[in-house]
């Protein structure tokens, strides 16, 4: 794609590791590992929309995207920790969690509903990545996440045009949408970042999905601010067909920092 980077543009020799942050650290392994295992979301979405040649194509490009992802945030953190053996962990993870690579329809119902669903992981991914970069003082980082937050926010109109096009041959209501969202974000908890988290950090101790998922969840979210997460919720309204900008996206984002700021004291309680 033109004017897409690559590991070449980043500037590799700029590390500092006196300004590493190791709890950052931790969470950016998870990352590295979710966004390596671009291949299975593939094979699912191409399943999916088997006898759509557009959107495959689309998918594809997507998939060696987020692979690149994977890969540039895995060398940075084997710059930070030499000890991290990231075909080590991605095999444990692969091993400890699959996606439904059996599935030719959407576990969300419907196509449209698939579509909803990666509008919204592209949104909380966009925020994530460009709150790293706001957080960190570590350049080699804060360049790194700044490029993958940019492909973020593209991957999302990827996704939010694809949807307008099967909105536009069969409607999907605001309510419906909105459902599907909610319950894509809710799965933020689920094994998949656990997994990615425990085998990202040497498998230390057995595995607990609460345990692990609580670890990552405290320490991932330490670096947002109030508009990161603003922006991102606007995003995941508008792939609901509400206004990104109204009384409600307000309202909405508010109550979501008041959670999270609420969960993180909680949650810190069962973290390892």
């Amino acid at each position: 794609m033109a004017g897409h980077w690559t590991l070449d543009d980043i500037a590799w020799d700029a590390f500092d590791p006196a300004r590493v942050d190791p709890e950052l650290l931790r969470a950016v392994k998870a990352a590295a590992l979710v966004e390596h295992n671009a291949d299975d979301y593939v094979t699912y979405l191409c399943n999916v929309f088997a006898d759509d040649p557009l959107f495959c194509d689309a998918a594809r490009q997507w998939g060696i995207e987020e692979r690149q992802h994977g890969t540039a945030l895995a060398r940075w953190a084997q710059l930070a920790d030499p000890a991290f053996d990231p075909d080590l962990a991605m095999q444990r993870f692969t091993d400890g969690y699959r996606l439904p690579l059996e599935a030719t329809a959407s576990v969300r119902g419907s196509r449209n509903g698939e579509l909803v669903a990666r509008c919204v992981v592209e949104c909380g991914t966009s925020s994530f990545y460009s709150a790293i970069r706001d957080a960190t003082d570590e350049p080699v980082l804060k360049m790194v996440a700044g490029k993958i937050a940019a492909d973020e926010f593209r991957h999302f109109k990827l996704f939010y045009d694809h949807l307008q096009r099967y909105q536009q041959a069969q409607p999907m209501g605001r309510l419906r949408r909105l459902a599907i969202a909610l319950g894509r974000m809710q799965e933020a908890s689920d094994d998949e970042l656990a997994m990615a988290y425990w085998c990202g950090n040497g498998c230390e101790g057995s595995y607990n999905r609460e345990s692990q998922s609580a670890a990552y969840e405290v320490r991932a979210s330490k670096v947002y601010r109030f508009g990161h997460i603003q922006r991102g919720l606007s995003m995941a309204l508008k792939a609901c067909g509400l206004d990104p900008q109204g009384a409600f996206s307000r309202g909405f984002a508010a109550l979501v920092w008041r959670v999270m700021q609420w969960r993180q004291r909680r949650l810190a309680t069962v973290a390892v």
